[in-house]
């Protein structure tokens, strides 16, 4: 007999009797006489709600039964009334249905299969085993919600074998067996497993959000219905935030941002000029000559922590040079150099006994010290002065 989730996908709540119960591992595994809840399969989750006063949290098959993951025990023999999560239920509809269209617009369009699916809340995403770029999309996009609000039967068959052979169908696998076609007529014909909705209409709106190359092809991601309505909201709210942050329209955001950049870009270019002239003067303190040079600065990024080191050793301030930022409290960064000792076994050796982490070449070594300002100057001081 056809699952109830097959009969009527709109099914709410059922009668059924409990045939079976066990303990599992994460709760109790529940068989009925009949159910409406949808198991997990083919990129759609399982459907979650209660039996009685119980709650289901996950619904699978296995060896052609279909297995409900309760939270408590029921009673094998009784009579249970069930009620199913339709929010998340009709959400799940909306979303397959729309990957259908979309999928289905694809596949006519450029011949490629959708060969990954996977159905999350946050988004639905799709793997294609050929190239599109995001103009191809949104053109797919557009005709996929011209096919929503047409307001299409979508309609589900059982043809027999012979029947099937002619039908050009989508399939990610070789078929055997009865298979559950799902038509939209139009826009796709494609074996599933799944549950739809009855007409395209009631998936509302869909949505592409993103798209990325993926395994010799792309992976793109989109939304229907109600979780694309959610993802406008929390988009608009986040824009709306950042325009009044920007004190700009929305409409002017992207504009505002982009002469925030330049601005930033400006100072930027400003501060690294006047940091120059700092290191040059700070450059001039130490006299030339040195064998092991420590210095010890504040407010030092690792990039100026290493333009002071270079600098150091391009004016010959000291044969190896040792530059750190930070506190005892934080801990430091650092960059070393030498113009004559290979810096990886200097550094290696600086790290084992400074608590310390980082690498490089040859000639500089980075990184951070867990250690005090005075063990470090005592190790440094020490190692360099070991001939190399």
């Amino acid at each position: 007999m056809e699952p109830l989730y097959y009969q009527t996908p709109y099914v709410k709540e059922f009668d059924a009797i409990v045939t079976a119960c066990r303990p599992a591992k994460h709760g109790f595994e529940v068989e009925l006489s009949q159910t409406g809840f949808y198991p997990e399969g083919g990129g759609q989750p399982s459907d979650t709600g209660r039996i009685g006063e119980v709650h289901v949290t996950h619904v699978e098959e296995k060896h052609g039964v279909v297995v409900h993951e309760t939270d408590a025990p029921l009673e094998v023999g009784s009579t249970v009334h069930a009620a199913i999560d339709w929010e998340q239920r009709f959400s799940n509809m909306q979303q397959h249905t729309g990957e259908h269209i979309i999928s289905g617009l694809i596949h006519a369009a450029y011949g490629y299969d959708n060969v990954g699916f996977h159905m999350g809340h946050d988004e639905v995403t799709v793997d294609l085993n050929g190239p599109l770029n995001w103009e191809q999309l949104k053109e797919i996009e557009k005709k996929a919600n011209a096919v929503v609000w047409a307001n299409l039967p979508v309609q589900v068959t059982y043809p027999g074998e012979e029947e099937l052979k002619t039908i050009d169908y989508r399939s990610k696998k070789e078929l055997t067996g009865q298979v559950r076609i799902v038509e939209i007529p139009g826009a796709d014909i494609c074996a599933c497993c799944g549950t739809h909705v009855d007409y395209t209409g009631e998936i509302g709106v869909i949505k592409v959000l993103s798209l990325m190359n993926y395994k010799g092809g792309v992976r793109f991601s989109m939304l229907c219905g109600d979780r694309a309505l959610e993802n406008f909201e929390a988009k608009t709210e986040q824009m709306q935030t950042i325009s009044n942050l920007l004190s700009a329209k929305p409409e002017k955001a992207a504009e505002a941002v982009s002469h925030l950049k330049e601005e930033s870009g400006r100072k930027d270019g400003e501060i690294n000029r006047l940091w120059q002239r700092i290191l040059t003067m700070q450059a001039d303190v130490y006299p030339q000559g040195q064998k092991a040079l420590t210095v010890f600065e504040q407010g030092m990024t690792p990039v100026l922590v290493r333009q002071f080191a270079n600098l150091l050793l391009e004016q010959e301030k000291g044969e190896t040079v040792l530059v750190c930022s930070g506190d005892d409290a934080s801990g430091y960064n650092y960059t070393a150099g030498s113009l004559g000792r290979d810096m990886r076994a200097f550094g290696k050796e600086l790290n084992a006994r400074l608590q310390g982490r980082g690498g490089g070449s040859t000639q500089m070594v980075q990184g951070t010290f867990r250690a005090s300002r005075e063990e470090i100057e005592k190790v440094f001081q020490e190692l360099a002065r070991i001939e190399a």
